[in-house]
């Protein structure tokens, strides 16, 4: 077993993208709390957003075809959600009272930086150091929220189960290791930083606490990282079919309308680290 001074440097990399992923994320907060910029809101939030935009393009340059597709699955459900719960249902409220815009390209930031941290060798030697302490510090905070403070705090529970469950049954975990981080982060600086406020109960039955923030959050975070696991090679799949039907439909190319092309069957069947042979990325499901 490699030592950690061994492990820091091969992890060194990936720790540096994670913490300077997670850097922005904090940046781009403290820039929209910024109550001096009240009269050009609009031009603020087009600045944040396009310059986040282009932080995560230039992210995902590096990053095997496999990794892409996951960030772009977990921006557009998490589009979606961010749509659905805050100025439709009012789960929780953003300062500008609808979703900024650079919270979509935010969200492909998040999945990047929890999948940074989780590949990483220093985590990937000891994987069950990184899960108990996930465990242990989820469960004080759930626990907090529940019996610790006047605002009960159920949601953050039923979440807190949820990534029990991720962590128990999942084959990624350390991916919902660096979730845990990554997500009790944002929620914690967003929250304190008045970004966003979640309302004292669940907006469908009107019945359910929810702590400012709740408490599980990466556990609610992780059905993203989930859907993004299980659909990204589905979606390379069929963007490699339709690909090999526009070359075999081109003058002088050989193969089959069908076949999927050769690199990205080589990087799907890679053990399932989710990137090509040459650079391991892991850990994907």
């Amino acid at each position: 077993m490699p030592g950690v001074r061994e492990l820091l440097r091969r992890s060194r990399s990936d720790l540096l993208l994670g913490a300077g992923l997670i850097g922005w994320i904090g940046l781009v907060l403290m820039l929209d709390a910024v109550r001096s910029w009240t009269g050009v809101e609009s031009l603020r939030q087009r600045v944040l957003g396009a310059a986040t935009w282009l932080v995560l393009v230039l992210v995902l340059r590096r990053e095997a075809p496999l990794v892409r597709a996951q960030t772009l699955i977990v921006v557009g459900l998490a589009t979606l959600v961010e749509y659905t719960f805050s100025p439709l249902l009012h789960a929780y409220v953003y300062r500008i009272g609808t979703v900024p815009l650079f919270v979509p390209p935010g969200h492909g930031l998040v999945y990047l930086a929890a999948l940074t941290l989780g590949r990483s060798a220093l985590l990937r030697a000891r994987p069950r150091i990184p899960v108990a302490v996930t465990v242990l510090v989820g469960a004080c905070w759930a626990g907090y929220g529940v019996f610790g403070t006047a605002r009960t705090d159920l949601l953050g529970l039923f979440w807190f189960g949820c990534l029990l469950g991720f962590l128990r049954w999942g084959r990624s975990r350390l991916l919902y290791t660096g979730a845990f981080v990554v997500v009790s982060l944002l929620e914690v600086a967003g929250t304190g930083l008045g970004t966003w406020t979640w309302a004292a109960h669940d907006p469908v039955l009107g019945v359910i606490g929810q702590g400012n923030p709740p408490s599980g959050s990466a556990g609610g975070y992780g059905w993203f990282d989930l859907y993004a696991l299980l659909l990204a090679p589905r979606l390379l799949a069929v963007t490699g079919r339709l690909r090999s039907r526009r070359r075999a439909g081109r003058p002088g190319t050989v193969g089959s309308a069908g076949q999927v092309p050769q690199h990205l069957v080589v990087q799907l069947a890679v053990g399932g680290d989710g990137a090509a042979a040459e650079r391991p990325v892991g850990p994907v499901e």
